[in-house]
């Protein structure tokens, strides 16, 4: 305090604020007061409190000795023409009490415009809702007078704000303040019964976090105000500044180092790379990332379920944010991912495989199904496609086939029902099951599921070759359940070979040396000359494993839901074709196989 010399009394007002009377005995030119302050920015909930179950929605009545105490938190202005209407627009039906303070507030944050007003006093809420703007102690008064009216006991704060920039912007909405940031600042404060007394700042529409810093909690604007005195009359120059510096952080989950250690982390982690270099050892790493929204993230498919209204739509809309991030021209795969115990299907696979050189695998966006767009696909879509594939490839579209859903299983499923439960009917206690019955039944089971198109490489003349499926029955019936139809198809059916006539396939050794991929526009023109190639799998003396092996891994084209979808079956050690790495020809291109392009392809994937 400036000048010294004074008299200091430390004291108590009737709201028991801690009060500092100081008396100057001589005439000075000038006053300053420096405020040293240190706070714990710890973070608190607002909404920590439980409430007494009477005062559990709004309206409620407090008890005759709380009324009692409170009658200076009570006191209600005379009500005016405009806020006499603002108070109309407020709904009084009985409702939870913090929904009900959350609407007041954010209601009246969002009608009164904040502006810095350098003014002394405080406007009177019929001027602030006229004006339709003010500052915070402005806005803060007029809430107090709102709740008063509405028969709860509400108080003026004055104190301080402080706002600390974020560790991390917001993916979506404000992110807060740019730099630290500290001022003088007022809100209200509510009285519930079991919580206490609760903030409200009605410059955000928000609920007083740990940014308030309270000072002097008041009935009234006037005796919250932080300096008040006498002084002879005289010309007067006002200077006010403010500032917040970090004193100690913390390690948090947002910033958990600082960055002199992130420095020696960093550096660390480059000695140790020289060293597994050095020692010539190799290295690979794979890791999953849990990601939960950023709305709702209480709900249970965020915490426990498998699957939800909402999580498939926000993976893919992060999926393509990731895709245009890292792999713009990468290959699309939405496909099925790992199958936890308990659970009736696999969870789902959002995968995108993209060049490590920047050569594009994919050149249309067009021809990309976009779940987020309805599609109008249909299954002769479907039909037409695989004709077409088949005459780009110079196989026999006579070997196409239809797949169906095994009606003598559905039909026996149906028999089963209660009798006063249809396949349509929300009785049935499997949501799946529920769904998947009612897609077959409104589908009809005489209705084609998709087409397939038996496929692989001729080892001989080195192209593509086709033939025929022997089924059991005279049409392809897949197997129940409610997975694409390319992982349902009657693979037992097929015809039993001994162990030496299976055409193997060994993977290569991942560190085995690799040529560099072709460039994309190496590999269209080769389609679009239809140039030959050679594909050529290595073999090896067959493993003891079981003698049960297929022939053909055949492509296979769905349309579920009004999008189309094209992919390929693929059986565990069966013959691996690459079709969507490069647009179909009548041979293969030399050498371009899958086994000779892991080593320059990155791929991210995310998984439900």
């Amino acid at each position: 305090m400036e000048p010294e010399g004074y008299f200091l009394n430390w004291q108590q007002d009737p709201q028991a604020n801690y009060l500092a009377r100081l008396v100057f005995p001589e005439k000075t030119g000038e006053l300053k007061i420096t405020v040293d302050l240190v706070a714990e920015m710890a973070v608190i909930n607002p909404f920590d409190f439980f409430l007494e179950p009477r005062a559990e929605t709004i309206p409620f009545d407090y008890e005759e000795w709380q009324t009692a105490e409170l009658a200076p938190y009570l006191q209600k202005l005379p009500e005016t023409p405009e806020f006499r209407k603002w108070m109309a627009t407020i709904d009084r039906k009985e409702t939870p009490s913090v929904d009900f303070l959350v609407a007041v507030n954010q209601s009246l944050a969002d009608r009164i415009d904040y502006l810095i007003r350098m003014e002394p006093g405080v406007q009177t809420p019929e001027e602030t809702l006229k004006k339709g703007s003010g500052s915070c102690r402005d806005s803060t008064w007029l809430l107090v007078q709102t709740l008063r009216h509405l028969g709860l006991a509400a108080r003026f704060v004055s104190g301080y704000l402080i706002q600390l920039k974020a560790d991390q912007k917001a993916l979506d909405g404000p992110s807060g303040a740019e730099e630290d940031f500290t001022d003088l600042h007022a809100w209200c404060e509510v009285f519930l019964p079991g919580a206490g007394w609760v903030g409200l700042d009605p410059t955000s529409g928000l609920f007083a976090g740990e940014g308030h810093i309270p000072l002097a909690c008041s009935p009234d604007p006037s005796s919250a105000a932080p300096i008040t005195g006498m002084v002879e009359e005289s010309g007067v120059e006002f200077e006010h500044q403010m500032s917040v510096q970090r004193i100690w952080e913390a390690p948090r989950v947002t910033k958990p180092y600082t960055e002199d250690q992130w420095q020696r982390i960093v550096g660390l982690g480059h000695e140790v790379d020289q060293r597994l270099t050095e020692l010539d050892v190799r290295l690979t790493q794979g890791g999953e990332p849990t990601f939960v929204a950023n709305h709702d993230r209480d709900e249970p498919e965020w915490n426990t379920e498998a699957m939800g209204p909402t999580k498939r739509k926000k993976a893919i809309e992060l999926y393509h944010r990731m895709r245009d991030r890292y792999g713009a021209g990468g290959l699309v795969h939405f496909g099925q991912g790992k199958w936890y115990p308990g659970e009736p299907l696999p969870r789902w696979s959002l995968n995108c495989y993209w060049r490590k050189d920047g050569e594009p695998l994919w050149h249309d966006e067009r021809w990309l199904a976009d779940e987020r767009i309805a599609g109008k696909a249909t299954p002769e879509a479907a039909h037409r496609f695989l004709q077409g594939l088949a005459k780009q490839l110079g196989v026999d579209e006579k070997q196409l086939f239809p797949a169906f859903e095994d009606a003598f299983y559905y039909l026996w499923r149906e028999r089963r029902l209660p009798v006063n439960v249809d396949p349509f009917d929300a009785k049935l206690e499997n949501a799946l099951e529920r769904q998947q019955l009612q897609q077959i039944f409104s589908r009809g089971l005489d209705e084609p599921v998709g087409y397939v198109l038996p496929l692989r490489v001729s080892e001989k003349e080195q192209a593509w070759e086709t033939g025929p499926w022997f089924l059991r029955s005279e049409r392809c019936y897949l197997i129940p359940g409610g997975s694409p139809m390319g992982h349902r198809l009657p693979l037992d059916s097929q015809p039993w070979v001994e162990e030496a006539d299976y055409p193997w396939i060994h993977e290569q050794d991942p560190f085995a040396p690799r040529g560099p991929l072709p460039a994309s526009e190496e590999i269209r023109q080769w389609n679009s000359r239809g140039q030959s190639g050679q594909v050529s799998p290595e073999r090896a003396p067959p493993k003891k494993e079981s003698r049960h092996r297929r022939l053909s891994a055949p492509p296979c084209a769905w349309s579920p839901g009004r999008a189309f979808f094209v992919f390929l079956c693929r059986r565990w050690k069966s013959w691996s074709l690459t079709l969507p790495w490069f647009p179909p020809s009548r041979k293969p291109p030399k050498s371009f196989s899958s086994r000779s392009c892991s080593r320059g392809m990155s791929h991210p994937r995310i998984t439900g």
